[in-house]
């Protein structure tokens, strides 16, 4: 297999900035292909933190990256981010980063919208980071999105506008917000014009050359597997698709192209926001978790909610992506625990599931059913290698393994970069 597709399994925040930055090493290009600078990836290298919410886990390792027409993109925020990582020493030029020249984009108004509603919803809120993802994404499917290329095209951008501020500008008086100047939205958007158009390429000719030439193709995925608009807790979703399919959508390649998918899991369960959380703990050991694994968003800042492995929810997410494998990570964050508890199914009433339902009421409404498991007092942080690993950390991992019915492909010790135990590489053929 020529190219692997990172996943997040769980609600976000597993890991996929360090697993993508170290499966980047062995890449040859890598591509985001959904979401926006609502997601965060946390890389550590060596005394060095880069903290990326819309470029590619690549860059940092310099190779050639690519955000896909999957990706809604606030070009403000984007040269802002190329702007930190050039003061780290990472210089993003055209030669590293390409921008797909059809991706929508992000506006000022999109994150104004974002905003006014989840303050008019009340208690009825379901978390947005505010930052115009899920606006942008509408205009987007209500086809009349600024994209990439309308930047190139002065005229064209000034009915486009026109048409935009006709839908906009009604839910703004509605929502007693000041109507969009035309005027000023043209001009800023002209002044970032020719910064933008430098990365501009037809990504899916670009990304389909290096699959013919046989590079290796690394698909970043951006948040998990159950904020995904179509299969996550709805409404407390993103507004994208966020499973293995995506991928190839969001990237212009084709789903015969992803090759390997690699699911991405804590070796317990985060989530940031509202939704359902069957496994969410409101104890000593839900704080203990959050303390040790330092679970606050890259993004927003906001406190994670912890609770311990759900391994029901992991097994419907590997279906979901069609995963070849997992990459556990945080294993370390579980040391010095007495016992651990994993999660194996749900009860509602008297009921047995043994997946997570549609229905939001349901969701809600769900008890775990849990495993209990002897914890160890020996440290895993920095373990490279098995035989580094108690024997009931193993045990925890072939564990999860049998109950996901997926195997461990890549176990994560650590937040440093090194600190990998690669099981089953996902470049290789067969895994």
């Amino acid at each position: 297999m020529s190219s692997v597709a990172v996943i997040g399994s769980q609600w976000g925040d597993e890991g996929k900035g360090k697993i993508v930055d170290w499966l980047s090493n062995r890449a040859d290009i890598v591509v985001r292909f959904q979401g926006g600078h609502n997601a965060g990836h946390t890389l550590v290298v060596g005394e060095t933190v880069y903290k990326l919410s819309l470029l590619p886990s690549g860059v940092v390792q310099g190779k050639p990256s690519v955000i896909g027409n999957g990706v809604v993109v606030d070009p403000w925020a984007l040269l802002a981010e190329i702007s930190r990582l050039g003061d780290q020493g990472i210089k993003i030029g055209p030669d590293l980063l390409i921008l797909a020249e059809n991706a929508c984009l992000i506006l000022p108004l999109h994150r104004d919208l974002d905003a006014a509603r989840e303050r008019q919803a009340g208690l009825a809120q379901i978390g947005t980071t505010q930052r115009g993802i899920g606006p942008a994404y509408e205009d987007k499917v209500g086809r009349r999105a600024i994209r990439v290329c309308d930047l190139a095209d002065p005229e064209a951008l000034d009915w486009k506008i026109n048409r935009l501020l006709a839908h906009h500008n009604a839910l703004r008086r509605g929502l007693t917000l000041p109507e969009v100047d035309v005027s000023a939205l043209r001009a800023s958007l002209l002044s970032i014009a020719p910064q933008i158009l430098a990365f501009a390429q037809p990504a899916w000719w670009v990304l389909d050359s290096a699959r013919r030439a046989g590079k290796r193709i690394l698909f970043e995925g951006a948040q998990g597997s159950w904020l995904d608009i179509d299969h996550g807790t709805y409404p407390y979703v993103t507004s994208s698709n966020t499973v293995a399919g995506q991928a190839a959508s969001g990237s212009g390649l084709g789903p015969s192209a992803i090759g390997y998918v690699l699911g991405l899991v804590k070796a317990y369960t985060t989530r940031v926001g509202e939704g359902p959380f069957p496994t969410e703990l409101h104890d000593d050991d839900g704080r203990k978790l959050g303390e040790i694994g330092k679970e606050f968003g890259v993004v927003t800042g906001r406190a994670r909610r912890c609770g311990w492995f759900d391994a029901a929810l992991v097994r419907q997410s590997a279906a979901l992506s069609g995963m070849h494998g997992l990459a556990l990570t945080k294993l370390d964050v579980l040391d010095g625990f007495e016992t651990l508890k994993i999660c194996t199914g749900y009860r509602i009433g008297e009921r047995m599931l043994d997946r997570i339902p549609a229905s939001a009421r349901d969701q809600q409404a769900l008890t775990p059913v849990y495993e209990q498991m002897q914890g160890w007092r020996d440290t895993t942080r920095g373990a490279r290698s098995w035989r580094d690993l108690p024997a009931a950390a193993i045990k925890y991992v072939r564990r999860v393994e049998e109950l996901t019915a997926t195997p461990v492909a890549l176990l994560s010790t650590s937040p440093e970069r090194e600190d990998v135990i690669l099981v089953r590489d996902p470049f290789q053929p067969g895994g």
